[in-house]
């Protein structure tokens, strides 16, 4: 009984999308490092080559044992998530943790031709002890969507430019949502994408990059609380920061009852 008092207390301390360490946001549109463990549910999703372990795509913790992440993230390598992560290239940073999947759930309907249902789920071996530098993003509610320029921010350690090198530290960028109306002009995105994806960036300063994949795209209540409204899904073949091909991301809003379906059948 003392064990589970405890848990409820430090889970009651750790809501979702409230960092204990608030990220330093502005409207400044730019890309820059993060203040440490700003976004306590940002994870590395790496894989296996050789005897070690290297950063593929970006996922976000959403409870104890259950990660978001790209569908197309996902292939036939094995794979650990690492949390709690600042510096990619620091080993044994306090507070993080690398735990292997214990199943990962991919979209029944992904296609990865048309870019359809680009979301996947994983479970961790073990649930994650919540702590400061490791707390679950909130999900939005269903149905969401969010209004043109919308203030959000992409966070990963994607490339800092197109062709450039992997971010050592985790990065944070202004996006602002694009409506479905726009991006889906014919100079846009056209008809490639759908109303369970939303956009955002397009303004050809920034958006983001290969690496990026699997990440959230963080958005912020009127309480202050951050929920994960989108995962980074495609972008422009000519670039990162192309002028009207803004970021694509898979509308989380639209699959609340997959994600529930699939954590309360596993």
């Amino acid at each position: 009984m003392k064990l589970l008092i405890l848990a409820l207390l430090v889970a009651g301390a750790y809501a979702c999308g409230k960092p204990t360490n608030p990220p330093s946001v502005s409207r400044v549109v730019g890309g820059e490092d993060v203040k440490a463990n700003s976004w306590p549910w940002q994870a590395s999703l790496q894989y296996l080559s050789g005897s070690s372990y290297y950063h593929t795509c970006g996922g976000t913790l959403i409870a104890s044992q259950w990660v978001l992440t790209a569908a197309h993230c996902i292939g036939s390598r094995t794979y650990r998530v690492y949390l709690g992560k600042h510096s990619l290239n620091a080993a044994n940073e306090q507070g993080s943790v690398a735990i292997a999947p214990a199943k990962i759930i991919v979209h029944e309907q992904w296609d990865s031709y048309r870019i359809r249902n680009d979301i996947a789920l994983i479970k961790l071996q073990t649930p994650v002890q919540f702590s400061d530098t490791i707390s679950p993003a909130c999900l939005p509610p269903s149905g969401q969507v969010l209004p043109n320029n919308y203030p959000c921010y992409v966070t990963g350690w994607g490339r800092l430019w197109t062709g450039g090198p992997l971010a050592d530290n985790l990065q944070q960028a202004l996006l602002p949502v694009v409506d479905h109306a726009t991006c889906t002009k014919p100079d846009w995105w056209g008809d490639l994408v759908t109303t369970q994806m939303v956009c955002a960036g397009g303004d050809g300063q920034l958006a983001s990059c290969n690496g990026d994949s699997g990440g959230p795209l963080n958005c912020q209540r009127a309480d202050g609380t951050w929920d994960v409204d989108g995962i980074v899904s495609f972008g422009s073949s000519l670039g990162c920061n192309y002028p009207k091909k803004p970021s694509v991301f898979t509308r989380v809003a639209s699959y609340i009852d997959w994600i529930n379906k699939v954590m309360t059948s596993n």
